[in-house]
């Protein structure tokens, strides 16, 4: 016999004698209450929402104020140094704004992230917005998050890189240099493809990000179609209908590899198709999804998209995506609530609906600002505002800057350190560039001189209080900047 197999017999023999087995090799016992089917998030009356579609519970984790603000979103997307997903939505100050002589906030568009498990609340960035509504279109995937933003003839896409920890929205189109789109959906996953409608044309593109260049889209979709949804494998879409409910149909999402326009300034014409590399869908007649219906505010799949949300009449109907035109909702939910938008997760295996957590909400951190952007007493008469000047620096507070030491707008430090663009509005001042307040650790040095003595304060959108400041490091969804002036 040779010696291995004498010598593994002999093992063998000594287990059996012994009475002993080898150790089992357990594996993970699944968490009871999984959310394995996901959550749908929401925006109602009430705030920003999650509901549980196994129970249809509903939980507020973002309260909003009646008629406060105009919101856009929720959408599910990925956070820094977090391993769920969680929650991106914007909202407008709808409040009514202030006027030469009458007292009034001064509208800002805000970005925020809510993490439903944590129950916080965090901002992203905020812009001094007199001109619009507010942001509209919010998509988002795991690469980038954008929306539109402006009015009329001047809507922009602006886009938020979401694999970086802290950093400016970017510009992906601005009129007049470029054309105006509105933003419709995004491709699921890491794909930097945006679904656009042309602004006057109504044509379709994708706008992909990575590149700022601007793809033939694979469907001849409507002027008025939108907003739309893409099942996470990238083959099925489901787009609303001006009227008579959604439809579904097969789509091609891959990255185009033809036919590019060089940036986004092309003519808003019908595109020509463009090649068509995996992953494809096989071609499959499209199929209404109850075309009784109005025109759906919102759109999202099941993680298995087998199921399709549909944010209409002021509730969530649920229906089976291979049902039959006229057939009624498997489920509904929050009706009378006023539902404006609907996102659909995928699977959370690690977090049962028990560990949902609601936050405080954003009016705080509006209002604070307000506060912080008022002017001093002595600049708000009508002589005063036109000679007051405001000078504002941003910087990184996680590490000593000496720019939050600054107490005078001097020719030196000017020249040393340049300041953001800002001006006096009414009775307040306000940064004049879109977006160009950031969270996390970001400060923000302010001095108000030229009718009054220089005064400098410091802020920030989530707190004034100096990252480098806190007591102890504690994990957080917000990293700081990765660098500052």
């Amino acid at each position: 016999m040779p010696k291995f197999t004498a010598a593994l017999a002999a093992a063998l023999l000594l287990t059996a004698c012994s009475g002993k087995t080898a150790a089992p090799v357990h594996s993970p016992t699944p968490l009871t209450g999984a959310l394995d089917h996901g959550l749908i998030a929401y925006v109602a009356d009430g705030g920003v929402g999650v509901l549980d579609p196994a129970t249809g519970k509903p939980t507020i984790v973002a309260p909003l104020q009646s008629g406060t603000f105009r919101v856009a979103g929720p959408v599910w997307a990925p956070a820094p140094n977090v391993d769920h997903p969680v929650l991106y939505f914007t909202v407008h100050d709808d409040r009514p704004p202030e006027r030469r002589t009458t007292a009034g906030v001064v509208p800002y568009d805000w970005l925020f992230r809510v993490d439903p498990f944590a129950g916080t609340i965090e901002p992203i960035a905020a812009s001094q917005d007199s001109q619009s509504n507010g942001p509209i279109g919010l998509v988002a995937n795991a690469h980038y998050l954008a929306l539109t933003v402006g009015c009329c003839t001047t809507y922009e896409v602006d886009a938020l890189d979401l694999t970086q920890a802290a950093g400016p929205l970017k510009v992906l189109s601005k009129p007049p240099s470029q054309a105006a789109f509105f933003t419709e959906g995004a491709v699921p996953g890491s794909s930097g493809l945006l679904a656009v409608r042309a602004f006057g044309t109504g044509s379709w593109y994708w706008m992909n990000a990575d590149a700022g260049v601007l793809n033939p889209f694979p469907l001849a979709l409507g002027p008025d179609d939108g907003p739309i949804a893409i099942s996470a494998d990238g083959t099925m879409v489901a787009v609303a209908l001006p009227d008579h409910g959604a439809v579904i149909q097969s789509i091609n999402s891959a990255l185009p590899v033809a036919s590019a326009s060089p940036n986004v300034t092309a003519a808003a014409t019908t595109p020509t198709p463009s090649a068509r590399p995996s992953p494809t869908a096989t071609a499959a007649s499209p199929r209404k999804v109850n075309s009784k219906l109005q025109h759906p505010d919102g759109l999202a799949w099941s993680p298995d998209a087998k199921q399709l949300a549909l944010a209409v009449s002021g509730e969530i109907q649920v229906y089976d995506a291979a049902a039959a035109d006229g057939t009624a909702p498997a489920k509904k939910y929050l009706a009378g609530a006023n539902v404006a938008g609907v996102a659909w997760s995928g699977p959370i295996s690690d977090r049962t609906y028990a560990m949902v957590k609601p936050s405080s909400g954003p009016q705080a951190m509006v209002d604070a600002l307000l506060t912080a952007t008022s002017l001093p007493a002595q600049a708000d008469t009508p002589a005063n505002r036109p000679l007051t000047k405001v000078y504002l620096w941003r910087f990184d507070s996680t590490k000593t800057s000496p720019i939050e030491s600054i107490t005078d707008a001097t020719p030196a430090v000017l020249a040393t350190y340049p300041p953001l663009n800002a001006g006096v509005l009414f009775h307040h001042w306000g940064p004049i560039e879109s977006w160009a307040l950031l969270g996390g650790c970001y400060r923000y040095r302010v001095v108000i001189t030229g009718s009054v003595t220089p005064t400098a304060t410091t802020f920030g959108l989530g707190g004034n209080m100096l990252c480098s400041a806190k007591p102890s490091p504690t994990p957080s969804t917000t990293a700081g900047p990765s660098h500052s002036p």
